[in-house]
């Protein structure tokens, strides 16, 4: 059965123009990358926020991803209406499979208003779809979160989330920010879904080992090659290759030397390049790995396989 042609008709948001510091971005979208030997995999975006002095549609970004060699990307909700977004973007291209969640950080809002158990509800709903292949991004967040009553909204909704993915046996992606420690006291307590990833790794390398004792996979995003974080490439070294996934976080925290830029599938093997040379391995092989990964993680993308898949997966 083919996918439905039919594409989500409006980006639900649209960045700001400013960089972290107030400084314009140039919002020119970069040129795309050399492929590389082996097709790879975007683990982990947003395309349903548009950036750009043009913001890219969603045929643009896949003829771009195809250009650059990226096979597929899973694109990431993080409220109700963004996850329906990527459900409906899902279904209308198969190189796409959907995670949706609210965000930690949207949590305390959802229940400020009464609306936290209405929405789990609806992401309950979702994530029966064929189409999504992960319950994200989810987790904790205590940079931008404050008060005792926000984050236990954070916490309830985290719970609610891993219940959620055990339920349709998802990978769940994990939001965490300033938050390891209690993240991973969380999946320990309550169990964490088979097929666990720190989205965005944002650790370092006790983070990492834990990780790998636990089986859960950490995937990385352009900061790994931002001057200021070795922690993340120290951490890198230590995982199994196993383990690894690459993702853009797109339409942020794109790589160097186009950090500033607006960020997209098909950068990604602008990173994955970068963290071979890390790891002193060749790059074709590498995302060899990281593809193998991701697949054996979240199933194919191809609506035929993914629903034989699916039914052999869930019994």
């Amino acid at each position: 059965m083919a996918a439905s042609t039919s594409t989500p008709s409006q980006h639900p948001r649209k960045r700001d123009a400013t960089a972290e510091h107030g400084q314009r971005r140039d919002l020119r979208y970069p040129e795309v990358p050399e492929p590389l030997g082996v097709a790879c995999y975007d683990n982990h975006t947003h395309l349903e926020i548009e950036d750009g002095e043009v913001g890219l549609e969603l045929d643009e970004h896949l003829e771009l991803a195809a250009r650059a060699g990226v096979a597929g990307a899973i694109t990431v909700g993080g409220d109700v209406p963004s996850s329906r977004w990527q459900v409906a973007a899902a279904n209308a291209h198969e190189r796409l499979l959907a995670a949706v969640a609210i965000h930690p950080n949207e949590a305390p809002n959802y229940a400020a208003a009464g609306e936290l158990d209405a929405g789990l509800n609806e992401i309950a709903r979702l994530a029966a779809d064929p189409r999504v292949a992960a319950v994200g991004e989810t987790g904790l967040d205590y940079f931008r979160t404050e008060g005792e009553t926000a984050l236990r909204a954070q916490l309830e909704s985290f719970e609610a989330h891993i219940e959620i993915a055990k339920r349709f046996r998802l990978p769940m992606q994990i939001h965490d920010r300033d938050a390891h420690d209690d993240v991973v006291a969380t999946l320990r307590r309550v169990g964490a879904p088979e097929g666990t990833v720190f989205h965005c790794f944002s650790g370092d390398t006790e983070l990492a080992r834990i990780a790998a004792d636990e089986g859960w996979f950490c995937s990385f995003a352009g900061n790994v090659t931002f001057k200021n974080a070795q922690q993340l490439r120290d951490a890198l070294a230590v995982l199994p290759r196993e383990l690894v996934l690459v993702e853009t976080d797109a339409p942020f925290l794109t790589p160097v030397p186009l950090r500033g830029r607006p960020n997209a599938p098909y950068l990604i093997p602008v990173t994955l390049r970068f963290m071979a040379d890390e790891l002193g391995v060749d790059a074709d092989e590498f995302a060899a790995q990281v593809s193998e990964n991701t697949l054996g993680l979240y199933g194919p993308f191809g609506t035929d396989e993914r629903e034989a898949w699916l039914e052999a997966r869930r019994g």
